[in-house]
């Protein structure tokens, strides 16, 4: 198991440690709940320290990440986010990903944890290009300060106007006294915030220094569990969960992150067949009418009791105080307001299909 820069840190905060992505991460500190009303109603700070950072730079990173990811990366101009996916060449996803624009001719990949190394041999596979590639995510740490409170958290620590902040934009500038921070209005939890990369070696003090500016506004650190109640509640995809090698973007309801009007990039033609077919499954949100709670794995059947698909994420919403899932099923069963029955053990729950997202500010 590796251990991120703040290891000691978040055991001294309280933190249950477990094993995620290959990193003993924090799971929660006080508790899942409180800590999710804590980032919707006010501020908290992750330590994703996990995440993978790459940087590719040169005359043909453009043409190399226009190549291997769906979205139209041209669109992208310096202090601009983009999310996208990365197909497999099999209508299958690599990994989701953000790409942040430092110029024309560089770019910072962030990436899953559990897929760095499959990441970088991907992208070096079709670097024909002869693109500068640097693997640095070991060299940094990722805190995401999220909630509504957290521009008045982080004010104090940086010349960088937030509140002008748009969404999936980034800029660089001081950050509690370190230099070239990025500062990026982005963040997995629909709650509003900021990610910000720091150097490991600089980890420990912008961390206290982030603690101490949002103690006015009750920052907590919070924990991973947190994070994924947090994100389902938005309809945000898991990879490994609700997108793996096996799920097409087209398939997995991000059509919109998949630009057929750009030039060639792999999985282009054969997406485009998917979509001139017709798809035979679609990734869905569901509320559960029953009592119980949907877990990653469980059938997902029709009135009949025939097997039409299966879940891949599920929790009772904090939020909301009902139990949400994803699941695929077939698409005669995508439309919202449909019936379907959750398989859990040896009784059918009744579930129905629901717009995205569940929790709606």
């Amino acid at each position: 198991m590796k251990r991120i820069a703040l290891h000691d840190k978040h055991i001294e905060l309280g933190a249950k440690m477990v094993p995620f992505a290959g990193y003993e991460m924090p799971v929660q500190y006080t508790g899942v709940k409180e800590e999710h009303v804590c980032v919707r109603e006010a501020v908290g700070v992750f330590d994703v320290s996990h995440m993978g950072e790459f940087f590719v730079k040169g005359d043909g990173a453009l043409a190399l990440l226009q190549k291997v990811t769906t979205n139209d990366v041209s669109k992208l101009t310096p202090g601009k986010v983009q999310y996208t996916c990365m197909p497999n060449g099999k209508l299958g996803i690599v990994d989701d990903l953000l790409i942040y624009c430092l110029s024309e001719s560089e770019y910072l990949l962030v990436v899953n944890a559990s897929n760095i190394e499959k990441d970088w041999n991907w992208i070096s596979q079709h670097n024909t290009e002869g693109v500068e590639m640097i693997n640095s995510s070991d060299a940094y740490s990722l805190f995401a300060v999220q909630g509504p409170k957290a521009s008045e958290a982080l004010q104090s620590l940086t010349e960088i106007s937030l509140k002008e902040m748009t969404y999936y934009t980034f800029d660089k500038g001081t950050f509690a006294g370190e230099p070239d921070v990025i500062v990026s209005a982005t963040g997995y939890t629909g709650a509003g915030g900021f990610e910000i990369y720091v150097p490991n070696e600089s980890a420990e003090r912008v961390f206290d220094a982030i603690m101490n500016a949002g103690a006015g506004e009750g920052i907590k650190p919070i924990g991973l569990a947190a994070r994924d109640t947090l994100r389902l509640e938005m309809g945000f995809c898991l990879y490994g969960n609700d997108i793996d090698d096996t799920t097409s973007p087209l398939e997995a309801g991000l059509g919109w992150i998949t630009k057929f009007a750009k030039d060639d990039f792999i999985d282009k033609a054969a997406l485009e067949a998917q979509k001139a077919d017709g798809l035979k499954r679609r990734l869905v949100a569901f509320e559960l009418k029953d009592r119980g709670i949907p877990r990653k794995g469980y059938a997902i059947a029709d009135a009949n009791g025939e097997v039409i698909g299966e879940v891949t994420s599920g929790t009772q919403s904090p939020s909301l105080d009902k139990a949400i899932g994803l699941g695929y099923v077939t698409v005669a069963h995508k439309d919202p307001g449909t019936s379907i029955f959750i398989q859990v053990r040896n009784k059918s729950l009744e579930a129905e299909v629901v717009k995205l997202p569940f929790y709606k500010k």
